[in-house]
């Protein structure tokens, strides 16, 4: 899969400088990184094999959950074109306030 945005995962590691638990956030959305661009998904069916606990809230749109669930990842997929697109990123908690249905990466 060709990733889109792999500054917004950059950028959201660097915004965690100075906490513990930043090298972890880094290895954990690093390896979901390298997992999907090797990846040849070509339907939720096949995400939600290799991924658990990823949530499937449309056909297009997947939450997946990063350090054991302390973080998610909103992603956008198109599966015939065989690109994800990066939404968001954040805690759990701030999970919780947004419409993961229309959150948009900010540029």
């Amino acid at each position: 899969m060709r990733i889109i945005a792999r500054r917004t995962l950059r950028d959201f590691v660097d915004s965690l400088a100075g906490r513990s638990d930043q090298s972890a956030v880094k290895s954990a959305l690093e390896a979901w990184f390298n997992e999907a661009s090797a990846a040849h998904w070509r339907s939720t069916a096949e995400v939600k094999r290799r991924y658990a606990t990823a949530s499937i809230i449309n056909a297009e749109r997947i939450v997946f959950n990063i350090k054991g669930n302390d973080y998610r990842l909103v992603v956008s997929v198109d599966f015939e074109k065989a690109i994800v697109w990066i939404k968001w990123v954040g805690t759990h908690r701030d999970y919780d306030k947004i419409d993961v249905s229309k959150v948009q990466h900010d540029k």
